[in-house]
């Protein structure tokens, strides 16, 4: 722009000279400086763009150089060594504001897995192998279930896997994080169950969820590759959805396939490839919360969760925390006492503390969304009163709760 208005002033400035011949030389000496300051500033321009070229090929190069030396560094730990640890992009806190999240996970957990307790470098004990290599590694600090290669597929490792364990109505959990390809979650055992060939499988890919024929992409051109996001599923008599982090991709009304089971499996997993899952669930549905209501006197819910031994609510927790939004705010005369329960890990005065807390966050949750406080309260009972043993994860599970209970 600057040197087009160069050349229109040079022009004007000629004009002022074109009736006298003395001054033709004063022509050609303006016109060859003009043409000199236009191609000096020709040149910072491109030397400019190139400048830019140059830094961004070497930053490329240089990520190559450094992915390369983390897998060479990789490939020659052993098994026991393995240790992944997450960028500081990749750490940082999901935002609680999956303000239209719907899912509501079951409420009776039936398999339960957060590798609380495993060893790096074995294979996960609650699972048994269907082909591959999965390993236990540790990732940012987390214990994850690691699939390195062979096309690797797991199972619950559960009590007579070949026949029907999900029932009528169930949600299905996880965390995955995967650098490229696709994941697939089936919905029956591939080791154990013998089902027809319109089985229901989940295909992850970089942007998009698929299941048959129904696919969706993820909105604004999101990518779920090489950051944690939390998948979710839920089937209620035939009809299925399908989540990941806050936004319902699938949306199937009528099923034409009962789920038996769950597999994990990812085709394109290898060394230069890792894909890691964590917390992995699966609960039995129930009633609806209203329904409980008038039933209970209480709404007990274990799909409110919160960061290890921390009252910090997780973003998956929405859906059950807009669900009850919507009740109260819907239902004037409905007032709760929002109280927590821990399991029996740790010390009891620890838990009771723990507990305190975090049906405080939730309560005060609750207002900031716009319920009057006058409707809540908040009260902790630690691991005092359980509903299930804590023998079992999933026991556990159950017995970390919070209820909303009728004032």
């Amino acid at each position: 722009m600057k040197t087009n208005l160069l050349f229109i002033m040079v022009l004007i400035f000629l004009g002022a000279f074109t009736n006298c011949s003395a001054q033709i030389n004063l022509q050609d000496k303006i016109v060859k400086k003009a043409k000199q300051r236009i191609e000096k500033k020709t040149d910072q321009g491109i030397d400019k763009g190139l400048d830019n070229i140059e830094d961004g090929l070497e930053k490329a190069v240089k990520g190559e150089s450094e992915e390369d030396t983390e897998a060479e560094t990789k490939s020659n730990k052993t098994e026991k060594e393995e240790n992944e640890t997450l960028t500081e992009t990749d750490t940082k806190k999901a935002e609680l504001n999956w303000a239209k999240y719907d899912f509501v996970p079951g409420d009776k957990v039936i398999f339960e897995d957060n590798q609380v307790g495993e060893e790096n470098g074995e294979f996960p004990s609650r699972w048994d192998l269907f082909q591959g290599t999965v390993e236990i590694a540790n990732f940012g600090g987390d214990n994850v279930i690691m699939f390195r290669g062979g096309s690797p597929t797991i199972i619950p490792y559960l009590k007579n896997p070949e026949k029907d364990y999900l029932p009528d109505v169930f949600t299905v959990e996880l965390d995955l994080y995967k650098p490229s390809g696709s994941f697939n979650i089936y919905l029956y055992d591939r080791k154990n169950q013998k089902v027809s060939s319109n089985a229901t499988f989940f295909n992850l890919w970089s942007n998009s969820m698929e299941c048959h024929s129904a696919k969706s992409d993820l909105p604004g051109n999101k990518n779920i590759d090489s950051k944690w996001v939390h998948i979710a599923i839920a089937y209620t008599n035939g009809k299925l959805k399908g989540y990941i982090d806050d936004t319902r991709l699938i949306n199937i009304p009528h099923l034409e396939f009962n789920p038996s089971g769950l597999s994990l499996h990812c085709y394109h997993a290898s060394d230069q490839n890792r894909v890691y899952v964590k917390n992995v669930r699966i609960a039995e549905g129930g009633v609806k919360y209203y329904d409980r209501y008038l039933q209970d006197g209480k709404i007990v819910t274990n799909g409110i969760r919160f960061d290890i031994n921390k009252a910090t609510i997780r973003p998956e927790s929405m859906g059950i925390i807009n669900s009850i939004y919507k009740l109260i705010d819907e239902n004037s005369e409905l007032k709760f006492s929002v109280e927590g329960h821990t399991d029996s890990d740790g010390d009891f005065d620890y838990n009771q503390k723990l507990s305190e807390e975090r049906a405080e966050a939730v309560m005060n949750k609750l207002v900031e969304m716009g319920i009057d406080k006058k409707r809540l309260s908040s009260r902790g009972f630690g691991e005092s009163k359980p509903v299930d043993n804590n023998e079992t994860p999933e026991g556990k599970a159950n017995n970390r709760r919070v209820e909303f209970v009728k004032m």
